[in-house]
């Protein structure tokens, strides 16, 4: 079994390793049975032809670090949010294995990203925790599929807080933000309300 992390490195520093370091050997130990940790600072040496720029790194992993990948991180562009329903989906590690994630995206119809409802609440879309914004208080999904690193940053830091988020509370919002490793809340894409179909 396969997992990743994807690590943000800006001005050749290697964003919240703490948190993904956690994360990895979390998962190594539940689900492998592994106690050993792998390190990622030591492991992750960037490129000399691509120093200096803001990078995505992805960290495939198992029981050993199997590959890294380096690119030029460019985000993409979402304006509009589709709500697709699944009760049974799990991901609670960041798997290899995004098949189900996928075949929800395949819903998406002429929306940009898919917002996934499970069980009644909201959690998150295919590649992103999301943060909803009333005006005053910035909001986290208490359940929601992945536990993101930057979410868990942002809440240990009080700039954001947990609640249950069910369909109808959506409305009460003026906007939500998509967040993950490589989007801070700064810079993450903010999707109006109306936008979420």
């Amino acid at each position: 079994m396969q997992f990743f992390e994807t690590i943000k490195i800006e001005g050749n520093q290697l964003s919240n390793l703490a948190y993904h370091q956690e994360r990895m050997d979390r998962a190594r130990l539940e689900v492998l049975g592994l106690n050993v940790p792998l390190e990622l600072k030591k492991a992750i040496v960037i490129p000399k032809g691509l120093s200096g720029q803001l990078l995505k790194c992805r960290v495939i992993y198992s029981e050993r670090i199997e590959k890294l990948e380096f690119e030029p991180y460019a985000p993409r562009k979402i304006k509009s949010l589709k709500i697709v329903v699944d009760n049974t989906i799990e991901y609670n590690y960041k798997y290899s294995d995004r098949g189900k994630l996928n075949l929800l995206s395949s819903q998406k119809g002429n929306c940009d990203e898919i917002l996934i409802v499970k069980n009644g609440l909201v959690t998150d879309t295919s590649f992103s925790n999301v943060v909803f914004f009333d005006g005053n208080n910035y909001v986290t999904p208490a359940k929601p599929l992945l536990k993101g690193t930057l979410r868990q940053s942002l809440l240990e830091k009080g700039r954001i807080s947990e609640g249950s988020i069910g369909l109808s509370d959506i409305k009460g919002f003026k906007s939500v933000f998509l967040i993950n490793a490589m989007l801070d809340l700064e810079s993450a894409m903010e999707i109006k309300i109306e936008d979420i179909v």
